[in-house]
């Protein structure tokens, strides 16, 4: 077992073993690193619950894995607990009888209040609490190291019907689990979510064809001038007394407008244009600076067609948003109702605002531009997230080919003449 003063360089330098082993520090007698075979690096400390007492077995504590906690952090936390020891305490006991009594319903509203409320962005925690609360309603009552494997996988079935849903209720569970062993809430090592096979998903990528574009160009157009036609229950009592189709006509805000057009011709996820402020917006170097997105910091480049739309909204005095909503200083907090109307009009009802964004990568792809360019302008972190374009990228080598196929047939043709 190494002695070294336990830092994050030297801690990266740490390589793993055949067995696992502490690596402990040279100042703070008891603050450890454990390393694992796979890899895997965790602080904890080390004690004897009697200190000074001979022949007493040598307990161990997680303070959670490395990269979760800062060098300094582990230390002081280290400290905190060793301090507790020479009082008296166990903390490794405590934590077991914790165990004992805590619920899974208990777990998870730990984890909602600890992880999801502090550590999720707010978009995202809402399908986080929704898996949260499939679990707790199937099985909060148990006791958490009750809780199996096939407790999980039978839920887990239960939502085969749901796909994604569940794929994503998985992850989810699979993650508070890792959290409760960092917090000591669970023992380290026990996930009964992970190593549950995932459904197949169907991936639902619609792309606009160049004569859907026309249309929805049109109905944006005409959304803003004359205004669209709005729909009548007949089976109503009052149907009757409707205004005729021509007259039943209601302009959508020039805001909504805008956000639509910029979506097409930036590629961007719908919050990240309608949260989109105006101290962000550079013209001059044509470029949004998100402050912040799905994937954090963000730079979306702007074309001069989205400069122009920009370029014509109105900014009101204090508000920061591009795209305003109703109240004062307040942005559009969604535009899923005249988004209906506009798909309607256009023919277009399968058409889901985030098609856009496929549809401006499907472009992208047609012309050639490259799936890095793409994924560049789409702010992918990864990748194989771009991949899914790569299918579009076709046509320009099916024309290739047949300019070749076109020149051999012709040679081939003048030879056997």
């Amino acid at each position: 077992m190494p002695t070294l003063k336990l830092t994050k360089r030297s801690v990266d330098a740490l390589e793993p073993a055949q067995k696992a082993y502490f690596a402990r520090d040279t100042d703070l007698k008891g603050f450890v690193c454990r390393v694992y075979p796979t890899g895997l690096k965790s602080w904890g400390v080390t004690y004897r619950p009697h200190p000074g007492g001979r022949g007493v077995a040598e307990k161990f504590v997680t303070l959670g894995k490395i990269g979760t906690l800062t060098p300094d952090q582990a230390r002081q936390a280290a400290a905190d607990i060793l301090a507790k020891v020479r009082l008296g305490s166990d903390p490794g006991q405590e934590r077991a009888e914790r165990r004992k009594t805590l619920t899974v319903s208990e777990f998870l509203t730990r984890f909602d209040e600890d992880y999801i409320g502090l550590m999720v962005k707010p978009n995202t925690a809402v399908s986080h609490r929704l898996a949260v609360e499939e679990l707790r309603t199937a099985h909060g009552s148990l006791k958490i190291d009750n809780l199996t494997r096939n407790h999980i996988a039978t839920l887990h079935v239960r939502m085969a019907s749901r796909p994604y849903a569940a794929n994503r209720a998985l992850a989810v569970w699979s993650r508070a689990f890792v959290w409760g062993a960092e917090r000591g809430f669970v023992p380290e090592g026990f996930n009964p979510a992970k190593g549950i096979q995932k459904y197949k998903e169907q991936g639902r990528e619609r792309f606009l064809t160049s004569d859907e574009l026309s249309r929805l160009g049109s109905v944006l157009a005409m959304a803003e001038t004359e205004g669209l036609p709005y729909a009548v229950d007949d089976n109503k009592p009052k149907a009757k007394h409707a205004p005729k189709p021509e007259n039943r006509l209601v302009r959508v805000s020039p805001s909504v407008v805008a956000a639509i057009r910029l979506l097409i011709l930036t590629g961007a996820r719908l919050r990240e244009i309608l949260n989109a402020k105006w101290s962000e917006v550079d013209l001059d170097r044509g470029v949004l600076r998100l402050a912040d997105s799905k994937t954090g910091k963000k730079t979306i480049y702007l074309s001069d067609a989205a400069i122009a739309i920009i370029r014509g909204l109105v900014r009101i005095k204090d508000n920061p948003y591009l795209i305003v909503g109703d109240k004062k200083g307040s942005n559009r907090s969604d535009i899923k109702r005249p988004w209906e109307a506009i798909r309607r009009a256009a023919d277009l009802d399968e058409l889901r605002l985030h098609d856009l964004r496929h549809s401006f990568a499907s472009f992208g792809a047609g012309v050639s531009l490259g799936l890095p360019i793409i994924g560049k302008l789409l702010g992918h972190n990864q990748a194989k997230t771009t991949q899914r374009y790569a299918h579009l990228d076709a046509d320009p080598l099916k024309r290739a080919a047949n300019q070749i196929g076109e020149t051999i047939t012709k040679t081939m043709g003048q030879i056997s003449e």
